[in-house]
């Protein structure tokens, strides 16, 4: 089906007419293959324009229609900008954010995180999958503290979805956020998970038409959405294998490298994901040696802000030992070849002094 020219469905998915029923019969459909992928009910997906703004619905939304159950928040210092500066916004309406620590290997401490937990707490956000370290929390352990509690619990899903197996009818996951370009669909469109029983909703923060219950109004992208629909069913699919060949490409990365250190616990993440710091030489230096070789420094989302990582800071690495890092990820378009390509032109950046490796265009795909 054709979505932006006259002879598709480029129809409003708003409108009555023909047109806009075409069109809202693919949103429909796109709905129920994103619910698919966390085993959730179609109608508890609400879409948005990406993860930042599921993230920004999920915490101010939550926190402003259910702040009579108290105004006292719960996340990690390694949480996504998109939620540490969102929480840094609730404060100043007046809520309260306790933001804890992880522990060396960027792992949530969870005797620590139920002790966090007041009387007057009413919103945690946890993510699953550290977007730089790509450290797996345990969101089934952390889930079940806050549901015993009374307390609503977020995951930012973004690095997870598409990568591990995800099923909210088995964690108690009250809102989720998902991005379409994480799992190879188009920029621009994601979703927020909003669980039906116990009902779960938010207050709106884009007012308007009124579309997706109310609670996020604006002309829905239909090509986009289908994009994400279909990338999700992709995703649920090629998952498991693609975790396989990942995950060997990984180790054959790994095993070619020296003079490193990883921070990324390998035995706690995602395969996707290596954060690695070298001994001779800083990310920023190898990076600049290196401009074919799509590796970064921290999330795409913070390319802007200068300074070493803070999410390494919050490991307690010190200022000299974040800028050393590197994050280098892999995806289902990664080969072997590239793989090879990229530890060859690593190995000569750390070990030459002047610039300009070739490396016959190896790839990242975390970023997308």
């Amino acid at each position: 089906m054709i979505y932006l020219t006259a002879d598709g469905a480029f129809g409003n998915p708003a409108s009555w007419h023909l047109l806009g029923k075409a069109a809202k019969s693919a949103v429909e459909a796109a709905r129920a293959q994103v619910a698919d992928l966390i085993h959730a009910e179609a109608d508890e997906i609400i879409w948005t324009s990406g993860a930042t703004e599921a993230n920004n619905l999920a915490l101010k939304g939550a926190a402003q229609l259910y702040q009579r159950k108290g105004k006292h928040i719960v996340t990690l210092k390694t949480e996504h900008k998109s939620v540490l500066d969102t929480c840094q916004q609730l404060e100043k309406q007046g809520f309260h954010v306790t933001y804890l620590n992880p522990a060396a290997n960027g792992l949530l401490d969870l005797a620590q995180f139920q002790a966090a937990l007041r009387e007057d707490t009413m919103l945690a956000s946890i993510m699953l999958v550290n977007n730089e370290l790509g450290v797996i929390q345990d969101i089934a352990a952390i889930a079940k503290m806050t549901a015993e509690r009374g307390i609503l619990l977020h995951v930012d899903a973004v690095q997870a979805a598409g990568k591990i197996a995800i099923n909210v009818q088995q964690w108690p996951v009250d809102l989720m956020s998902l991005s379409a370009h994480k799992v190879y669909g188009p920029k621009g469109v994601g979703a927020l998970y909003l669980r039906k029983k116990p009902r779960v909703r938010v207050q709106a923060q884009i007012h308007g038409g009124g579309q997706e219950q109310g609670m996020r109004s604006g002309t829905l992208p239909t090509h986009q959405i289908v994009g994400m629909g279909e990338a999700c069913r992709l995703a649920a699919k090629e998952m498991a294998q693609d975790s396989v060949r990942i995950r060997a490409l990984r180790d054959k990365f790994l095993a070619g490298l020296t003079n490193v250190t990883l921070n990324t616990p390998l035995a706690h993440s995602v395969p996707h994901i290596v954060n690695l710091r070298f001994a001779r030489i800083s990310g920023e230096k190898l990076m600049a040696k290196l401009p074919e070789l799509a590796v970064s420094m921290g999330s795409a989302c913070q390319s802007s802000e200068t300074g070493p990582s803070y999410v390494l800071r919050a490991l307690g690495q010190s200022d000299e030992e974040a800028r050393a890092a590197l994050r280098i990820s892999f995806g289902r378009m990664t080969t072997e070849e590239e793989v090879m390509t990229a530890l060859a032109s690593l190995g000569s950046a750390d070990n030459s002094t002047e610039p300009g490796i070739a490396t016959n265009g190896a790839r990242s795909v975390s970023d997308w």
